[in-house]
C-alpha cells in the first residue's frame, strides 16, 4: 500500500533489510541497518543508533537501496497527446505519472522539458516542492531550445503568411543569449538545446548540426554566466563535438555518434544519457503500420533510413569511456515504461554494476546533487527496497514495493 509517514522525520526511524547497497560498490552487503531522521541518514551498519522513540522497520527479504534517479523525461508529453493539447491538460495529464514513478522507486528525475512557450516543468516541479502533487523531486529544463525548422519546431508547414511561429526557438548568438536568460527568468534549473535534428520531428535530420560553433558558444555561454549547466539533445557527431567545446554537462540521445566521440564526452568531464529504451521501442514498431498515423510518416522515414546505425548505439555505448547517467526520455513512450531502460543498457553489454550506477551515484554526480544516490551518513534519506539481487537480475528494479523520499515514507509494504 502507499502512505506518507512524515511524523517519521522527527521521531526517527532504523530501516533493516537483508541486503543492502550503498549506491557505488560493487556488490550488495549483507545485514542492512539505515539510520535516519530529519529527512538524512544519521548512521549505517553498526553506527546506526536507535534511541528511544526510534521506529525500527524491518524489510526482511529484500535489497535496500538509495532512490533511482532518471535523468530524461518528459512529464508534460505522452505517447497519446496532440500537440495542440492545452497547458492545462498537459498538466494534470502529468499528475499521474508523477505518482506512479515515484512509487515505481524514481524518488528524483530530471524534467527536460516539451514544447509549450509555458514552463510547465517549472510549474509541475513546484507543486511537487510544495506538497501540493506526489512525485518525485524534479529539476528542471523549461525548455528545448532549437532552431528555425529544429528539433522543437511544431510550426505548421502550411501556415498563413505572418503567422507566429511555434515552439521555444531561437536563431542567431543574440537571440540565443536570450531565449537563455528568459529560461532563466523562469526558473530553469537546467538548459536544453538541439544541437541536432531527431527522429520525431518533421523538418530535420538527426546526422546533421543545427547551431554553428559561435551560437553554441553563445548559448552555452550565457547559461554559464547564470550558474546554470546546459544539456544537448545531439544525435550526430559534428552537434556533439560542438557542445562538448562549448562545456555542455550532459550528452543526451547520440544515437549516431561514433566511438571516438563517444569517449570525447569522458574527456570532457561531460555526461551521456544514451536513452536506448526510447530508441528500441520505435525500431521495435518499425514495420507495424499500425503504430504510425501519417502524421509521423517523417519520423518512421528517418529510422529506416538510420536503422542499422541506431541498432549499434547500445554496443558503442558499452564500449564506450564515458560516464553514463540513466535517462529514458519517458514521455515519448508510457511513463511507466521507464524501467525498461536497465535491461536494454545491460542487454547492449553494459555491466549491472555500471547500470544501477548510472541510476544512483553516477546520475546524482551529473544533477549536482552528490547527497542523492548513495546510502552514507548525511545523505538524503531517499531510499528504495526491493525483492531479489538487481546485480543478479536487473528486472528485479521493476518490482519496488518500499519507497522513502526525504526520511517520509511514500510506499509501504
Amino acid at each position: 500500500m502507499s502512505g506518507d509517514r512524515t511524523g517519521d522525520r522527527a521521531a526517527g526511524l532504523l530501516l533493516t533489510a537483508a541486503r543492502w547497497w550503498d549506491g557505488t560498490g560493487e556488490h550488495l552487503r549483507p545485514r542492512a541497518r539505515i539510520a535516519v531522521r530529519g529527512g538524512r541518514i544519521t548512521g549505517v551498519g553498526e553506527d546506526a543508533a536507535a534511541p528511544p522513540g526510534t521506529r525500527v522497520l524491518d524489510l526482511g527479504d529484500r535489497t535496500l537501496m538509495p532512490g533511482l534517479v532518471d535523468c530524461h523525461v518528459h512529464l508534460a508529453e505522452s505517447p497519446a497527446g496532440d500537440p495542440g493539447d492545452p497547458v492545462g491538460r498537459r498538466v494534470l495529464t502529468a499528475l499521474r505519472p508523477l505518482r506512479e514513478l515515484l512509487e515505481r522507486g524514481f524518488t528524483t528525475v530530471r524534467d527536460l522539458g516539451c514544447d509549450l512557450e509555458e514552463p510547465v516543468a517549472v510549474h509541475l516541479r513546484d507543486a511537487v516542492r510544495a506538497g501540493l502533487v506526489p512525485g518525485p523531486r524534479m529539476l528542471v529544463a523549461p525548455h528545448l531550445i532549437s532552431a528555425t525548422g529544429g528539433h522543437s519546431d511544431r510550426t505548421p508547414l502550411a501556415r498563413p503568411y505572418g503567422a507566429a511561429r511555434i515552439g521555444p526557438l531561437a536563431d542567431g548568438a543574440d537571440a540565443l543569449v536570450q531565449r537563455v536568460r528568459a529560461d532563466a527568468r523562469d526558473g530553469a534549473d537546467w538548459i536544453k538545446f538541439a544541437a541536432t535534428g531527431g527522429l520525431t520531428s518533421p523538418t530535420d535530420r538527426p546526422d546533421r548540426p543545427a547551431y554553428g560553433q559561435r551560437e553554441t558558444d553563445a548559448l552555452v555561454g550565457a547559461a554559464t554566466d547564470l550558474g546554470l549547466p546546459c544539456a544537448t539533445h545531439a544525435f550526430s557527431d559534428e552537434g556533439v563535438v560542438r557542445a562538448l567545446r562549448a562545456g555542455v554537462r550532459s550528452v543526451e540521445h547520440a544515437c549516431l555518434a561514433t566511438p571516438p566521440v563517444l569517449d570525447l564526452i569522458a574527456d570532457h568531464g561531460a555526461y551521456l544519457v544514451p536513452t536506448l529504451h526510447a530508441v528500441e521501442h520505435f525500431l521495435d514498431h518499425l514495420d507495424d503500420d499500425a503504430f504510425w498515423p501519417p502524421a509521423r510518416r517523417p519520423t518512421r522515414e528517418k529510422l529506416a533510413r538510420h536503422a542499422a546505425a541506431l541498432r549499434g548505439h547500445g554496443r558503442r555505448v558499452a564500449a564506450s569511456r564515458a560516464a553514463v547517467a540513466f535517462g529514458t526520455d519517458a514521455g515519448m513512450f508510457p511513463h511507466t515504461d521507464n524501467w525498461r531502460e536497465f535491461p536494454a543498457l545491460t542487454g547492449a553489454g553494459l555491466t549491472p554494476h555500471r547500470v544501477l550506477r548510472a541510476a544512483t551515484s553516477t546520475a546524482a554526480d551529473l544533477l549536482g546533487r552528490p547527497d542523492l544516490g548513495r546510502i552514507a551518513a548525511g545523505a538524503t534519506a531517499d531510499l528504495i527496497a526491493l525483492p531479489g539481487d538487481p546485480f543478479e537480475e536487473i528486472e528485479a528494479l521493476h518490482r519496488v514495493d518500499f519507497v522513502m523520499q526525504r526520511g517520509a515514507v511514500r510506499r509501504s509494504l
